[in-house]
């Protein structure tokens, strides 16, 4: 992410005007944008995995970081650039766990050996990898993309990650709304999941049907995932799990016809629904 102003043609390199000149004696790479950036990473990439592998989708947590990054710093004073050090480690380690949760589980779907072949070292090894190879194949093309396309290629989330580092140094910025928000869904999963004062998964009849009933998972990380992605994504993700349920995908998968439905080296074992569901059918199936 780059702090800039706006102003110019693309093709001409003297219209781009960082926010902070190039030779301004700023900090920017001290040990605790480092630290407060990791730890960031951490929370923020564990969030991402929980939320992929349940809903099967997430939201890039950018912006919060940003947010977060200057509430914490508010007390101990920061500069814009330390701000954007923890936002930039942060949205990274968020997006490494993110492409590791993505492709990890479907190689391991594909490949019969899948299971015993990916690890915790393998994984391990394929984060660091990938994250390496991440940043340096980013180091050539930053100038060609962000310096001399600013005003032609359009990077949403970038430039609002810049304006809120911007905002918080020169105006200062208020982070009680993501803390709020946080209280809101702390206090709502402990009372549904904790003390149990409403079913976690609440569910109707349908008379008009016997047998069939409607149910929704009104936890506060898909309620929040939903209202991010909107109606249309939202759409996609019911689509994919009414017909990866008992009406499509589990009698498509008991009858024979996909490869790869039954358990490997499990030819014994009955290929029944609870299976299916478990293992075999998810949101994008």
């Amino acid at each position: 992410m780059q702090t800039s102003s706006h102003g110019g043609g693309s093709n001409d390199p003297g219209a781009f005007k960082p926010f902070i000149p190039d030779g301004a004696d700023v900090a920017e790479f001290t040990p605790k944008a480092i630290v407060l950036g990791a730890f960031f990473a951490v929370l923020f990439g564990a969030a991402t995995v929980y939320l992929a592998l349940r809903a099967g989708v997430t939201v890039s947590a950018s912006i919060p970081i940003a947010v977060l990054a200057i509430a914490v710093f508010k007390k101990v004073g920061s500069t814009i650039l330390e701000n954007n050090i923890v936002q930039t480690i942060g949205s990274a380690g968020e997006s490494i766990a993110g492409g590791v949760v993505f492709t990890v589980p479907a190689l391991i779907f594909l490949a019969p050996d899948g299971p015993a072949y990916f690890n915790y070292v393998q994984i391990t090894m394929l984060t660091f990898a990938g994250g390496i190879l991440g940043v340096l194949m980013m180091v050539p093309l930053r100038r060609a993309l962000i310096v001399k396309e600013h005003d032609t290629l359009i990077y949403p989330e970038g430039t609002a990650c810049a304006e809120v580092l911007i905002a918080g140094e020169e105006r200062g910025l208020q982070a009680k709304r993501v803390f709020q928000a946080f209280g809101v869904g702390f206090v709502y999963k402990f009372l549904m999941g904790g003390l149990k004062l409403w079913p976690d998964v609440p569910g109707k009849a349908l008379g008009f049907y016997p047998g069939a009933a409607v149910f929704t998972e009104a936890s506060p990380e898909l309620m929040g995932v939903g209202y991010i992605i909107g109606p249309r994504i939202a759409g996609y993700l019911f689509a994919g799990g009414a017909l990866g349920h008992r009406s499509v995908a589990v009698p498509y998968c008991e009858g024979g016809a996909v490869i790869g439905c039954a358990p490997p080296n499990r030819k014994d074992l009955q290929v029944n629904d609870a299976y299916i569901l478990s293992s075999r059918v998810r949101f994008s199936f």
